[in-house]
C-alpha cells in the first residue's frame, strides 16, 4: 500500500463546490462580524482574519489528505477513537465555559472543539469496524451492540457539555453508515424507537430544551425570550426577499440576531443575498451530497465506500440541521453551517474530511 497516491484525479465537482462554499463563507463572516469586531476589538477585520487563517490551514489539510492513501486511516481507527473519547471527557473538566456550555479547550490560537474531532474519529472507526466484521454486523450482541455502546458513550459525553445538536448529528451519521454496511434494518428501527423515551426525557426535564421546543412550536408565545432567535432569524430571511438587501446591508447583525456569525449566519446570508443566495448555498451542499454518494458507490473497497458515506452524511446532515434551525423548521440547537459559519474546529475538520473524500475519489473504479 502506497502512502501517497499519485494516480487518478480528484473529483473536481466536489472540490469546486467546497471552494465556492468556503469563499461565500469568508465573505459572509466578514459581513456578519464586522460590526461585532468593531465593538469587541475595534477591528472590523478581526473575525474574518482569524477565519481566513483557519481556512488556509484547512486547505493545506485538505490537500494533504487528498494525497494520503485513505487506507492508512484503518490503522488510526482505534487510537483516534480513544483520543476523541479522552478529549470529550477532558473538555468537561478543563473546558472553557461559554454561555453555560463547556465545548471548547483553549489552545491559545484556537479553541479546540472535541466533538468535531469525535465525529471524524467515529465515522472512521465505524467504517473500519464494519469492513473487518461484516459477517457479524447483522448479529445484535456480537456485532451491532459493541458499536452502539461506544456511540452511546460519546453521545452521553457530548450531551453533558451540553451539545444536543452535535450528538444527534453523530448518532444519525453512524446509523447511516450502519445501514449502508448491512446492519439489520429491523434492529436499527427497534433501537430508534427505544431512543424516543430518552430523547423525551432530555427535552422534558431540561428547562432550556423544553423552552426551545415550545419556541419551535410557537415562537411568538415568548417573543422576547425563547422565541427571540427564531423570530429574528425569520425576520432576516424575510427581509431579504428574492434579491436581498445587498452585501453588507444586513440590519439584523446590529445586535438583533444572536450568533449571527456562527449558528445563524445563513439568516444573514439570506437577508443580504436573498432567496437566490440561499438557494445557491443549498445547491452547493446538494452537489457535495450527490457526488459524495457517487464516490462511495465507486470506491474500490467496502472501507472506502463506508468512509465516503459517513463523511458525506456528516457534512450533509449538519448543513440540513443548521438550515432547519435557522428557518424555524427545527428546534434551536447550537450547530454550525459547514464551510460558512465562523469557527476554527468546524472548518478544519470539515476541510480535512473533504480531503479524505477526494482521496477516495482518486481511487474510484470509474
Amino acid at each position: 500500500m502506497a502512502l501517497f497516491t499519485r494516480e487518478g484525479k480528484i473529483d473536481l465537482i466536489v472540490f469546486t463546490a467546497v471552494i465556492a462554499l468556503l469563499s461565500i463563507g469568508l465573505i459572509m463572516v466578514y459581513s456578519a462580524s464586522s460590526v461585532m469586531g468593531i465593538n469587541d476589538f475595534r477591528d472590523p477585520h478581526y473575525y474574518v482574519r482569524r477565519q481566513t487563517m483557519w481556512a488556509v490551514i484547512g486547505l493545506l489539510l485538505m490537500f494533504a489528505a487528498a494525497n494520503v492513501d485513505y487506507h492508512v486511516y484503518q490503522y488510526l481507527a482505534l487510537p483516534g477513537l480513544l483520543a476523541a473519547v479522552a478529549l470529550l471527557a477532558l473538555v468537561l473538566v478543563i473546558g472553557e465555559d461559554i454561555s453555560g456550555a463547556k465545548r471548547w479547550i483553549d489552545l491559545g490560537i484556537i479553541n479546540l472543539q472535541p466533538s468535531e474531532v469525535a465525529k471524524l474519529a467515529m465515522v472512521n472507526y465505524t467504517a473500519v469496524y464494519i469492513a473487518t466484521k461484516r459477517e457479524r454486523i447483522r448479529r445484535f450482541f456480537t456485532g451491532l451492540l459493541p458499536l452502539l455502546v461506544i456511540l452511546g458513550i460519546q453521545c452521553a459525553l457530548i450531551i453533558k457539555e451540553p451539545d444536543f445538536g452535535t450528538a444527534v448529528t453523530l448518532a444519525f451519521t453512524v446509523v447511516i453508515v450502519l445501514f449502508a454496511g448491512g446492519a439489520h434494518l429491523g434492529q436499527l428501527s427497534a433501537l430508534g424507537c427505544l431512543t424516543i423515551p430518552g430523547v423525551y426525557y432530555l427535552i422534558k426535564f431540561e428547562p432550556y430544551r423544553i423552552k426551545r421546543w415550545m419556541a419551535f412550536l410557537d415562537p411568538w408565545a415568548d417573543p422576547t425570550g425563547a422565541g427571540w432567535n427564531v423570530i429574528q432569524s425569520l425576520t432576516a430571511i424575510g427581509s431579504g426577499g428574492f434579491f436581498g438587501l445587498g452585501l453588507g446591508n444586513s440590519r439584523q447583525k446590529f445586535s438583533y440576531l444572536p450568533e449571527h456569525h456562527t449558528d445563524f449566519i445563513f439568516a444573514i446570508l439570506c437577508e443580504e443575498l436573498g432567496f437566490i443566495g440561499g438557494v445557491l448555498v443549498l445547491l452547493l451542499f446538494f452537489v457535495i451530497a450527490w457526488r459524495g454518494l457517487r464516490i462511495a458507490l465507486n470506491a474500490p473497497d467496502l472501507f472506502g465506500s463506508l468512509l465516503a458515506i459517513g463523511l458525506t452524511a456528516t457534512i450533509g446532515f449538519q448543513a440540513l440541521l443548521n438550515i432547519g434551525v435557522v428557518t424555524g423548521s427545527l428546534p434551536v440547537t447550537g450547530i454550525t453551517l459547514p464551510f460558512i459559519s465562523y469557527g476554527g474546529s468546524s472548518l478544519l475538520i470539515s476541510l480535512a474530511s473533504v480531503g479524505v473524500l477526494l482521496n477516495i475519489s482518486r481511487q474510484n473504479r470509474s
